[in-house]
């Protein structure tokens, strides 16, 4: 869907109503294409705590052409700031001093990241330091503008060698709609160690990934990604999408299953599939959802238990089924969509908020009992271009774009990219997270 705002204040006549009244002035996204390099430009990187002296190595790993020393005549793609290190609130200045004399010397779209330790793992001035990382993190992704984006990853001890694959996502072009965040790495000593990755490129090949909700739509583009990265696709969706289901799957040379989720019988199809068809999966994704929008007061039992049973009772069933089963294969993943309206809430989506709370609820549940290193994580979208929000009244649209750092919507493969960075293999120590891709949208936590 065209965003006709933006491409007008691209424009001469455009650009200087802007300035000089004071609206946002959205920046074109640099968004990854296949055969891409993962990172264009230099990465500086910077302080002085656990992680400081292997950071060079890990961009090395990654071909990213990496530096520990700023010069005031070059441009910068992105900023890796170690502050693992910072004990107590006095030394938080370091912040400033990295990042502060920096600010204008970056390239379109930068990527900046802060590397912490958990606050809950450390007690006294040190759980101080690190927690207030978060607000600093937070406010910087709203003022570095220029489709930058800023986010912080919590890595545990012990867990400092599983960083690459969120380092990877957080410094490319795929990250491109994900700002704001907090990722935690490593919380639990069951994941807290890097999966092997041969192809950063195409770190899926050889595993199977089931998508539902897979033939439109978010559900298409994850399914799409997913391909890319080398994976093969199951696709599942209600039998009314069946032909566009099997295009797209036969297009990816994958497999697909027409089924309603909600079904008595679906976990156990589509677990006698996965198991009789492919040997198991090594990656679900959750993608399938509805709304029956109405206020409350309006709210019909038909419109409430629709929404929750496809949006959040299936995934459980599904999940819970697959497990037991033993379908899913050691080192896999459960993956699933969320919302901002579970974090938020909305007007007149009651039943739709309930059911993506549930999935952030879900991850909750499951991320400590897992076995043999699956891990369970959810994307939560904010305003996506898709047929859906492109049927939301103008006014409504224009909010809805606007209210985000980046003063854009989204695209569908902004989710897929998340999504795929969770899947990877070298994914293993990423657990319980729940990530938005909202532009760093001005409501929720």
């Amino acid at each position: 869907m065209t965003d006709r705002y933006q491409d007008f204040v691209q424009s001469p006549i455009g650009r200087f109503l802007a300035k000089n009244l004071g609206l946002p002035a959205p920046v074109p996204l640099l968004r990854y294409a296949a055969g891409d390099p993962l990172v264009t430009g230099t990465v500086l990187t910077g302080g002085t705590g656990r992680l400081a002296e292997s950071l060079p190595g890990l961009l090395d790993r990654l071909d990213v052409f990496g530096s520990r020393a700023a010069d005031p005549e070059s441009r910068y793609r992105g900023l890796v700031f170690d502050a693992t290190g910072l004990t107590d609130s006095s030394q938080l200045g370091a912040l400033r001093d990295f990042f502060g004399p920096l600010m204008r010397s970056l390239e379109a779209c930068p990527r900046l990241v802060v590397i912490g330790t958990p606050p809950e793992t450390v007690g006294g001035p040190e759980r101080v330091a690190q927690r207030a990382l978060e607000g600093f993190t937070r406010s910087l992704g709203k003022e570095v503008g220029r489709g930058g984006t800023v986010q912080l990853v919590y890595v545990a001890q012990g867990a400092e060698g599983a960083l690459l694959s969120t380092l990877a996502f957080l410094l490319s072009p795929k990250s491109a709609y994900v700002s704001g965040q907090v990722v935690r790495i490593g919380t639990t000593p069951e994941h807290a160690h890097a999966g092997d990755v041969d192809d950063w490129l195409r770190p899926l090949v050889g595993k199977v990934a089931l998508v539902t909700g897979a033939s439109r739509g978010i559900g298409e583009q994850i399914a799409r990604v997913l391909h890319r990265d080398g994976a093969t696709v199951i696709g599942v969706d209600v039998p009314q999408a069946a032909d566009a289901l099997v295009k797209l799957t036969n297009e990816l040379e994958g497999d697909y299953l027409a089924l309603d989720i909600t079904a008595k019988d679906a976990p156990q199809r589509i677990a006698q599939q996965v198991l009789t068809e492919h040997g198991g999966v090594d990656v679900v994704v959750h993608n399938a959802g509805i709304t029956r929008d109405k206020k409350l007061a309006n709210m019909s039992e038909d419109r409430w238990e629709s929404v929750i049973g496809v949006n959040l009772t299936a995934p459980e069933r599904i999940s819970r089924e697959l497990l037991e089963q033993k379908a899913i294969r050691a080192n896999g993943r459960i993956i699933g969509v969320a919302s901002i309206a579970g974090i938020a809430g909305n007007v007149g989506q009651t039943n739709y908020a309930t059911s993506k709370a549930g999935v952030i609820g879900l991850v909750d549940s499951l991320k400590d009992d897992l076995p043999d290193g699956i891990t369970v994580n959810a994307v939560a979208p904010g305003f996506i271009e898709t047929q859906m929000t492109a049927a939301v009244p103008l006014a409504t649209r224009e909010v809805g774009r606007r209210l985000n750092a980046m003063s854009q919507g989204g695209l569908p493969v902004d989710v897929a990219e998340t999504i795929a960075w969770f899947a990877s293999p070298g994914s293993t120590a990423v657990n319980g997270n729940v990530v938005r891709v909202c532009g760093q949208m001005m409501l929720g936590a």
